[in-house]
């Protein structure tokens, strides 16, 4: 079975555009892990996500994010995306 490669990508937005941005990284799809860390490096939240997680699933994780954006005015997403 060969070995899953995947490659990381960071985003720095403020805490109105989280959300917003996260929820148009998922769209894309392809992605395996969301992190959020707060403007001193450190992890807030992390999300593990497998495929065919979709939709309600991850109402539960989105709204915790929205909760963390109120509290944040800066935060860095680092999202794992496979290669396939």
């Amino acid at each position: 079975m060969p070995e899953e490669k995947f490659r990381t990508e960071e985003f720095r937005v403020s805490g109105e555009e989280l959300l917003a941005k996260i929820k148009n990284l998922l769209k894309e799809g392809n992605i395996r892990r969301v992190i959020i860390k707060d403007k001193e490096g450190k992890v807030v939240f992390e999300i593990p996500l497998t495929l065919g997680v979709v939709g309600a699933l991850l109402a539960p994780q989105l709204a915790a994010i929205g909760a963390i954006a109120a509290l944040l005015s800066e935060a860095t997403i680092v999202i794992e995306k496979s290669e396939a």
